[in-house]
């Protein structure tokens, strides 16, 4: 967003007839700047680039510095998993509580 040097009102982007060409005005005084972007001049809009999806825990990753709870794996009936929290949903929500089986390395959940 830029201001007019003159009288500080916002200057808003018009449409030159020139092409696809934009250049920004004052809707008071009529300055008028050239854009320096050359994005500005053809109307394109920037788009966020999205984040990469992060795992939290890998499925090769070590686990065995976690803390261990009893709790049967359905897989192979090991009663011993690691357990770990991440808030997966809205932050006004319970978070959910990650389990992989000591034995087999089954990963599932709870929510709580």
């Amino acid at each position: 967003m830029e201001f007019c040097p003159n009288c500080g009102s916002r200057l808003e982007p018009k449409k030159t007839g020139v092409g696809n060409a934009f250049v920004l005005c004052c809707a008071k005084c009529n300055y008028t700047k050239q854009p320096l972007d050359k994005r500005a001049t053809t109307g394109a809009v920037l788009q966020p680039k999205p984040k990469a999806f992060m795992t939290v825990i890998g499925q090769n990753d070590e686990v065995n510095t976690m803390t261990k709870i009893k709790k049967l794996c359905d897989k192979c009936g090991n009663d011993e998993v690691y357990v770990w929290m991440v808030q997966t949903r809205g932050g006004d929500e319970a978070m959910t509580q990650f389990m992989r089986c000591t034995k087999c390395g089954h990963t599932f959940r709870e929510y709580a």
